[in-house]
């Protein structure tokens, strides 16, 4: 695990040493214990890395060669199977110099050219200069679990895994991308292949990219699989799942560092613990995290749940209860983001992150399993709208109706389940593509054209993904647009930040390929049955872990964001989002906002997302557009407090 960066001329001018370095020192958290750097002979290329030792710790110093130095590589992540495409390439007749995951990639390149990326099993992003060709090539894992920007302009291509390192080049502008923001406001992040800034953008997932006699070429080496297996028996599919999840977090426990696990008690981080379980001597060390106070943190309290997963499993459990330090935080992460996110997981993933550190270097999370076996609320909305249709239309319009008065705030167990009848009542009638974008938008485009002065972005990432998506049903056309945008571009791209911002890997063992391209092809039906989450996966699961962890209610990895926002933050909001300060930003309507505050407090509606989305927009702001340091807006932002 690492950090990768690197130059390439289209003009006469060589790559500069001390650039690569800046942008190296900039990122210095994701690799503390080594760094290196390659700059071809006529200095057209330079690429270099920051590098985290997991694997062959003292071997595995990078950018990487072949054995005549004709090719180099940098490489940030992991790759699964490197022993088995070790011996491979060993039997074509490959030395190795390490016993680096990393070396793979270059033999690998040199033996089947840039089809070598559809044999690795990992996370990654890479970069390779083929010095005989004078070429570039750079990609990025098939889930986009690792993730990589790119600068291009007359005179160069640069790349990096952080943005930042991008903005230490001289000739890349801070320039703000107007339409993203709007984009960013409807969905709470910023959706690929655009970042916050013009000069700026997001490698998609599975892509990858070539520059080569000054052509840069992009395409597409991968994507999820449409074909349904519908002639598979249930307990066929029971049998292929669990064997599934077994054989993808072992393979995911590879390392030569101390390894644990996130767990919150839920399914998904439950069945990642258990097999790891089965195949390690020792016990596995488990990390939870909780929040002191009244009615909504304790709506994200899952330390009990945890407690249970790790007495049955018989982990070495740790778990710290915290009362965070949120104005403190939030100009720290959102540096460590690269962009502003609505998503309050984002601070919990860092909290459980910076705990777990003080005893591992490599964590294993069960993200993804929701966008795998369907674990979301808004994936039944089918299933309750067939039986709302029963009703007349004007009994449903009426329910409507009363229900849009109703009050709404997630952090009460009583105006939550107001809050999702009104939400589930106002799309009831909706395609289910528009159902789909309704449960997810944190402001809808007509809010955010009143909210912009009449723009509502050019950019709609979910409209894409739709039209990716193809004819699919309208369950499994969810599942894909969410494994395009809000898998890669919130949650993986939070728990890569946030994990590395302490240096900590992060693997996402349920995210793994060929598990991947399983889950793609059980059918809707076995997925969500009855208004049952998860169908499979949990009877997949019904030998590993208890009924009372398979079927309690889910909850999010998140925060009491909500009821901060109206106490603990809510002199830092009042001033972040003021009028005088809307107004110097000239980006928004000072009134849109005053109302969105005061309809929030008033519980007429819950506009967490959309006043955290606003708030960390301006906090990213001071840090990136106006140049000022995390420290010296966290001091400003302390200021405010009583």
């Amino acid at each position: 695990m690492c950090g990768i960066h690197g130059i390439y001329r289209f003009d006469a001018a060589p790559v500069s040493p001390a650039q690569l370095s800046a942008m190296g020192d900039v990122t210095r958290h994701r690799g503390p214990d080594d760094e290196g750097r390659y700059i071809d002979a006529d200095g057209r290329c330079g690429i270099a890395m920051r590098r985290l030792s997991i694997i062959d710790l003292a071997g595995g110093h990078q950018p990487i060669s072949n054995a005549d130095d004709t090719l180099w590589g940098v490489c940030n992540g992991e790759i699964y199977n490197f022993r088995e495409l070790r011996a491979e390439l060993q039997e074509r007749g490959y030395r190795f110099k390490t016993g680096s995951d990393s070396e793979v990639l270059v033999h690998l390149y040199d033996a089947f050219g840039d089809d070598f990326v559809h044999r690795l099993d990992g996370m990654f992003n890479f970069a390779l200069w083929d010095a005989r060709r004078k070429r570039l090539l750079i990609g990025r894992d098939p889930l986009g679990v690792k993730p990589l920007y790119v600068h291009r302009s007359a005179s160069m291509l640069a790349f990096a895994t952080e943005a930042k390192a991008l903005l230490e080049l001289p000739g890349v502008t801070r320039e703000l991308d107007h339409d993203v923001v709007a984009d960013y406001l409807h969905l709470g992040y910023v959706a690929a292949p655009h970042s916050m800034f013009r000069d700026i953008r997001k490698l998609p997932p599975a892509t990858l990219l070539s520059v080569e006699n000054g052509e840069v070429r992009q395409w597409r080496y991968w994507r999820l699989p449409s074909s349904v297996a519908r002639y598979v028996t249930e307990a066929e599919w029971i049998g292929r799942i669990r064997d599934g999840m077994e054989r993808a977090v072992h393979r995911q426990m590879v390392s030569d560092v101390p390894i644990g696990a996130f767990l919150s008690g839920g399914v998904d981080s439950s069945a990642v613990v258990a097999f790891m379980a089965k195949h390690s001597a020792h016990p596995i060390r488990t990390y939870a995290i909780g929040f002191e106070g009244g009615e909504a943190e304790q709506l994200y309290n899952e330390l009990p749940y945890a407690r249970q997963v790790a007495q049955l499993i018989g982990t070495e459990h740790h778990e710290i209860v915290v009362t965070p330090d949120v104005v403190g935080l939030l100009p720290k992460l959102l540096w460590h983001m690269d962009e502003p996110v609505s998503d309050s997981a984002f601070i919990t993933t860092f909290l459980v992150s910076e705990f777990a550190r003080r005893d591992v270097k490599v964590i294993l999370s069960g993200v993804g399993g929701d966008e795998l076996f369907g674990g979301y609320r808004r994936y039944l909305g089918g299933h309750y709208v067939r039986k709302l249709q029963r009703l007349p239309r004007w009994s449903r319009q009426l329910m409507s109706r009363t229900a849009a008065m109703l009050p709404s705030d997630r952090h009460s167990k009583v105006l939550n389940t107001m809050r999702l009848a009104r939400g589930f009542l106002a799309s009831a009638e909706l395609s289910p593509d528009e159902r789909y974008r309704h449960y997810l938008q944190v402001l809808d485009r007509a809010s955010i054209a009143e909210l912009m002065n009449g723009r509502t972005g050019t950019t709609d990432a979910l409209r894409d993904a739709f039209a990716a998506a193809g004819d699919e049903d309208a369950l499994n056309r969810m599942f894909a647009v969410d494994a395009e945008t809000q898998l890669p571009d919130d949650l993986l791209l939070l728990t890569d930040k946030m994990s590395m911002a302490v240096s900590l890997e992060c693997r996402v063992p349920l995210l793994d390929r060929e598990l991947v391209e399983l889950a793609a092809a059980i059918p809707e039906a076995l997925k969500v049955r009855d208004g049952r989450l998860k169908h499979l996966m949990k009877e997949a699961l019904a030998d590993v872990l208890p009924a009372s962890i398979l079927d309690r209610k889910k909850r999010g990895f998140g925060t009491p964001m909500g009821a901060w926002l109206k106490r603990d933050l809510a002199p830092v909001l009042r001033r972040l989002l003021s009028a005088d300060v809307v107004r110097d930003r000239a980006l928004f309507e000072p009134k849109v906002i005053a109302r969105l505050m005061a309809d929030h407090d008033a519980n007429r509606i819950d506009g967490t997302d959309a006043l955290l989305a606003l708030m960390n927009l301006e906090i990213w702001s001071r840090i990136f557009l106006d140049r000022r340091s995390p420290d010296d807006v966290t001091t400003e932002l302390k200021a405010y407090l009583p």
